[in-house]
């Protein structure tokens, strides 16, 4: 199997990186990996995923980080997959509220690669096998501090996670038909920006726990 592990930044998966480059384990397997840092935001992720999709086309896509979290009662460091995701910013904020494109009548709601606006992950079996609980999560380019934009984002799409680039690796995953597992870490509730009240070091180390399990179970 070839098996693209794909990353916003190198430091969320170098413990794993490390690992990976000290392990015999793998090579007794008809397995290999590729690493692939594509930057930080949705549009660097897709541009770094279709590059890559030119010359290589994996059998699967693993796509690791840390992300905030809507849910003040999960503990910072724990890990998700993430079932379903969509761009949450990707519209007009009206008087009346945010509308994303399909609610503007720019796209239809179930028009491919959506399905009633999600992105949603159809490799059950692989989410099934990965033993995480499975979440919703939001994409967007701005990191959500305003109170009331975390409100509109909860009312709308009851999201347990936020980052900003898992709808890009399910947008891209979902149209070239390749299969895909985004894994996320909990670093920090979503709100006032406190890297105080983050704990990126648990986070990072959880989640590298969970690629080490995952890639070597494959």
């Amino acid at each position: 199997m070839h098996c693209l592990l794909v990353a916003a930044t190198a430091a969320e998966i170098s413990p794993f990186t490390e690992h990976l480059a000290k392990t015999e384990k793998l090579t007794h397997i008809d397995f290999d990996v590729d690493i692939l840092i594509t930057g930080v935001g949705s549009v660097a992720a897709t541009y770094a995923l279709t590059r890559y999709l030119q010359h290589k086309r994996p059998e699967l896509i693993i796509q690791a980080g840390v992300a905030g979290c809507f849910d003040a009662s999960i503990a910072l460091g724990t890990v998700f997959a993430v079932q379903k995701d969509n761009f949450a910013d990707l519209g007009v904020q009206e008087k009346t509220g945010f509308k994303n494109l399909s609610e503007l009548g720019l796209t239809g709601a179930n028009e491919a690669p959506f399905k009633k606006s999600w992105l949603i992950n159809p490799h059950t079996t692989l989410l099934k096998r990965s033993r995480l609980k499975k979440v919703s999560a939001v994409t967007v380019n701005e990191i959500s501090t305003s109170p009331k934009r975390i409100r509109e984002y909860q009312e709308k799409y009851q999201p347990v996670l936020e980052t900003m680039e898992g709808a890009a690796l399910h947008y891209v995953c979902l149209q070239e038909n390749i299969s895909f597992m985004q894994v996320r870490s909990v670093s920090n509730q979503v709100g006032i920006r406190n890297k105080n009240k983050w704990d990126l070091p648990l986070a990072i180390g959880h989640l590298n726990q969970v690629l080490v399990r995952l890639l070597e179970g494959l």
